[in-house]
């Protein structure tokens, strides 16, 4: 399989790259033009291309099996970025995916996708621009798994330790995930073939089994508790 991450210069997508060089997955870094990639990723190919530029992201994609879109709007004045990044710019390498025949994808969006009251809304509405990017990847036909994880954190002190709890959508609203974790999720994702056509909601708790996301899938479909230890 070759394994195609865009946003790959990101703080997740980095992270997402590095963990699928630990399974020996044949990689290829998509970034914007002005982006670096870590040097722990230098020896990886790297292709530059643009989510508004058809033919660019075509052939950026040509070639590969899968794709993890770690892409994202940044906080910042311009408000129209989610609708630009996380609506308009994850559509537009789903329409690629079908032209190119990548068949599978991984998406890595937010908990509290789609819900309008929240807070994260006042940066241009962004849950609800992820949640337009979600519904266009339900839609296409492919492959899909949608990663939402809690509030993205860098701590990765012991993270060997720690434990991930895995719910069905819209299950949990609160809670943090190092980034570490969240990447290490989307590539066992892309190893579980139970996890396509699912949303897997993602934090990092204490009170729950260590399980791998294959059970936890099973659990939600027999309505087992994960956290009863």
């Amino acid at each position: 399989m070759k394994l195609a991450v865009s946003g790959a210069s990101g703080k997740t997508g980095y992270r997402i790259a590095e963990e699928a060089t630990k399974q020996n997955i044949d990689l290829r870094l998509l970034t914007r033009a002005e982006s670096v990639v870590p040097s722990s990723l230098d020896s990886i190919e790297t292709v530059q291309t643009s989510l508004f530029n058809p033919n660019l992201l075509d052939k950026s994609l040509q070639g590969c099996d899968a794709l993890a879109i770690a892409t994202g709007a940044r906080p910042g004045i311009d408000l129209t970025g989610p609708c630009k990044v996380d609506a308009k710019g994850v559509q537009n390498q789903i329409e690629s995916c079908k032209r190119v025949g990548v068949k599978r994808v991984i998406l890595v969006t937010s908990l509290c996708t789609g819900k309008l009251f929240h807070p994260l809304n006042l940066f241009g509405l962004i849950l609800i621009y992820k949640r337009i990017g979600e519904k266009a990847l339900e839609a296409s036909g492919l492959d899909w798994t949608i990663i939402r994880p809690g509030g993205l954190n860098e701590n990765e002190e012991g993270i060997e330790k720690k434990l991930i709890y895995y719910s069905p959508p819209n299950t949990q609203e609160e809670g943090y995930i190092p980034r570490r974790l969240v990447a290490s999720c989307c590539i066992e994702a892309l190893q579980t073939k139970t996890s396509i056509g699912k949303i897997i909601e993602i934090t990092s708790q204490d009170d729950v089994k260590e399980i791998s996301m294959q059970k936890a899938i099973e659990c939600f479909e027999n309505q087992v508790n994960i956290k009863e230890k």
